[in-house]
């Protein structure tokens, strides 16, 4: 599993409004984006002991997280992840699933699944030793530009919602509500390098990298 860096930046509005004309008139964005955005939709697993909001919080050196994620309300690509963090470079890796798999995995029927992939199975595991159990759904419209050179991802997340229980993670038309205080969030992935241009391209006045979680936001509701 590859590294990358990670700046994360809270914006407000105005800064989304230059932001989003700026990086548009330099970097393409991503073709599978609908009208410039996309909907993203997680739903995160933790413990009765919270240890992936905790280590979250904590700020620990070395962390993991699973979600399940599907865009634009399509169920035809759903991908299950693990993110990790590891002396402040991330990492993440993703198999698909099967709705039956996933529904599986949110009825708490994960002893019955077989292993379709390495990631999957890691994830029954350790639903039996440390007892992690879908947690929270996480929505927001995500938009996306990208660059070339040293594989940069630039995203700018805004109007982040969750629901009140896990159990409509696979329903598009599921009930969502504010989170409330999320802000807009800028974020900045890149590999080796950080071009110049796209360092210059994301300045903005009065901002500073942040560790701002979707997921310790909206935990606030379950």
């Amino acid at each position: 599993m590859a590294l990358r860096h990670e700046w994360k930046h809270r914006i407000d509005t105005p800064g989304l409004l230059a932001l989003r004309a700026r990086l548009g008139a330099v970097l393409p964005r991503d073709p599978h984006a609908v009208g410039g955005s996309y909907q993203v939709r997680s739903l995160y697993f933790d413990n009765l002991a919270d240890k992936a909001l905790r280590e979250k919080l904590e700020s620990a050196n070395h962390r993991e997280k699973f979600r399940l994620r599907f865009y634009n309300g399509d169920l035809s690509l759903l991908l299950l992840e693990k993110k990790t963090k590891t002396n402040g470079l991330c990492g993440k890796t993703q198999a698909a699933l099967t709705v039956e798999e996933a529904r599986a995995l949110l009825e708490g029927r994960h002893q019955e699944l077989g292993s379709s992939s390495p990631l999957l199975g890691e994830l029954c595991r350790k639903m039996d030793s440390q007892g992690l159990r879908p947690k929270t759904i996480v929505e927001y419209t995500r938009e996306l530009f990208l660059y070339g050179p040293g594989n940069v991802r630039v995203t700018l997340d805004y109007h982040v919602r969750t629901a009140l229980s896990p159990a409509g993670f696979l329903d598009p038309g599921c009930v969502t509500l504010p989170a409330a205080d999320a802000p807009v969030i800028l974020e900045v992935k890149w590999d080796e390098f950080l071009p110049d241009l796209v360092r210059d391209l994301v300045q903005l006045p009065g901002t500073r990298t942040c560790a701002f979680s979707k997921y310790a936001a909206c935990r606030l509701y379950g």
